[in-house]
């Protein structure tokens, strides 16, 4: 079976029209859902845009007093990296994830994903946005324990535009590519931690992100499992995927290209 790969093919994504309305796409912003990839470069010859480009972002959140949680940060990670964050117990690495993944904004700078402005995005479109391109792993894994595994990838999509038969076959080729079509039938409370996990990872990549974005996936794993998990997203970032990976263990944050550290709500790069 040939081996898909793993790059952006979500659907058109939501950006700033002209004279600032919202939620209107350029012409060519984005590939429509399940169309190939491009790596590299746009079709215009251009350098891509990173997948993730912070300018001087902060989140501080209200007081009194206030806290920040993100200090004045600029950050840039280009299409097709492996890029680890590693920092100590709240030094700002769930904050990081949550502007990152769109689950929260920040309260100055600007992100773009994709070179897409966020800051201005209502919530329907963040959420749109959202969908299409960034696909979770957690380390609790997150799974339905009365759905199959077939199900549970499967239903990650429900909300898109997508037939049932063909959220079914993505489903399918995503379990097919992380090890399980063996286990495609199985709920969640028949499978092990590392075929959990799997599962996981098979339902964040199944609609095609540009960017996958980790949080302790190994945390509760044992080490035999969670070196396989760490060979799995090797194996999809050498196809083509941008993967960040959230973590404490010195590792895990060692299989990256580069690592990002947090401290007190600091992003720098990691001496070499």
């Amino acid at each position: 079976m040939k081996r898909p790969t793993w790059g952006r093919t979500g659907a058109r994504g939501p950006t700033r029209g002209r004279g600032g309305g919202r939620g209107r796409a350029e012409p060519g912003a984005a590939a429509e859902e399940g169309a190939p990839a491009t790596a590299g470069r746009s079709g215009t010859g251009r350098e891509a845009p990173p997948v993730i480009e912070f300018r001087d972002v902060e989140l501080t959140y209200p007081g009194p007093p206030p806290v920040p949680a993100l200090r004045c940060s600029g950050l840039r990670i280009g299409k097709g990296e492996f890029v680890t964050v590693v920092g100590p117990s709240g030094s700002g690495k769930s904050t990081f994830l949550n502007i990152a993944g769109l689950l929260d904004s920040p309260t100055a700078g600007t992100y773009l994903l994709d070179g897409i402005s966020t800051r201005e995005l209502n919530d329907r479109d963040r959420t749109g946005l959202r969908g299409n391109r960034i696909g979770f792993v957690f380390q609790s894994f997150h799974l339905l324990p009365h759905r199959t595994a077939l199900e549970n990838v499967a239903l990650s999509r429900v909300y898109s535009r997508i037939a049932p038969s063909e959220r079914l076959r993505r489903a399918r080729t995503a379990l097919d590519r992380v090890g399980l079509t063996h286990r495609v039938d199985s709920p969640p409370t028949r499978l092990s931690g590392g075929e959990r996990q799997r599962v996981a990872i098979a339902r964040a990549v199944a609609g095609g992100p540009s960017l996958l974005l980790c949080d302790e996936p190994t945390g509760n794993l044992d080490s035999d499992n969670a070196r396989n998990v760490m060979e799995l997203l090797t194996d999809l970032h050498a196809d083509g995927l941008t993967v960040v990976v959230i973590t404490h263990d010195p590792q895990v944050a060692g299989r990256g290209g580069r690592t990002v550290t947090i401290r007190d709500g600091r992003l720098s790069e990691a001496p070499e």
